[in-house]
């Protein structure tokens, strides 16, 4: 038993010293800017045209609403100057509004009270003109979004195509086993350009599809914004007195 003891306090010293096991080294995480930078020269074009699409999605929030192209008070404004034959006073209106309805009933009276014995068909005819003027400047405001869509997978597969380029270049290359390092820099490079690609064009065909949603029921609202505004146009028009025409009496034989 003593020596069971004896050799026991031998060993302490040994195993005091025995080092304690290391603990490996875990890859550093990488920041953005990392990231950026081992995508290549792509990735600056598509960190771009993310900006581009961030701020094109908040213009459009707060610029393409029912309230900035038809907005009741307006409409009501019309309606009763429009009752009372008030054409100067609702063209003074729409010069102090900004709602594309106040565009279109300003060229309307504008053309109106310039040409006094003008016939409702040409009137009629420019306020269809002037609502699809307005209606083509909505829907190619939305469109830089589908272009954005589109654009931005294509140069993610640019910078795919610049990856696997570099990584056929490291397999051809006499680097020994370095070649595997350059090989899995060029895969990982291809698979980042794909991916912020896809992370770009996906949300904006997204958006695309929303804004030009929202804009075609903007476009119906404003074309039965202008409907009620020719039809009051008309009545007016109905109630004016109408010129008598000379009667021929027929000369007796």
């Amino acid at each position: 038993m003593k020596n069971l003891f004896a050799l026991f306090a031998g060993a302490m010293p040994l195993l005091a010293q025995t080092p304690a096991p290391i603990a490996p080294d875990l890859p550093r995480t990488k920041s953005l800017l990392d990231t950026l930078i081992a995508g290549g020269p792509v990735m600056g074009a598509l960190l771009a045209l993310s900006i581009v699409f961030v701020m094109l999605v908040v213009t459009y929030l707060l610029t393409i609403r029912r309230g900035s192209v038809v907005s009741s008070g307006f409409m009501a404004t019309a309606d009763a100057l429009l009752r009372k034959r008030d054409y100067l006073g609702l063209l003074a209106v729409s010069n102090r509004h900004g709602e594309a309805i106040a565009r279109v009933v300003q060229k309307v009276l504008d053309f109106t009270t310039k040409n006094p014995s003008a016939e409702f068909a040409q009137i009629r005819e420019i306020a269809e003109t002037e609502g699809t003027r307005v209606a083509s400047a909505l829907n190619n405001r939305v469109i830089y979004l589908a272009d954005i869509g589109t654009i931005a997978p294509m140069l993610g597969l640019l910078g795919t195509v610049f990856g696997i380029i570099k990584s056929f270049g490291a397999l051809g290359a006499d680097l020994g086993t370095q070649r595997y390092a350059l090989l899995s820099s060029g895969v990982s490079t291809a698979l980042l350009n794909t991916a912020a690609g896809l992370a770009i064009g996906i949300p904006g065909m997204i958006c695309y599809a929303y804004f030009r949603g929202r804009v075609q029921r903007i476009i119906s609202e404003l074309e039965s914004a202008v409907t009620h505004i020719l039809a009051l146009i008309s009545l007016q028009y109905n109630k004016r007195t109408p010129e008598r025409t000379p009667v021929l009496l027929e000369d007796e034989f």
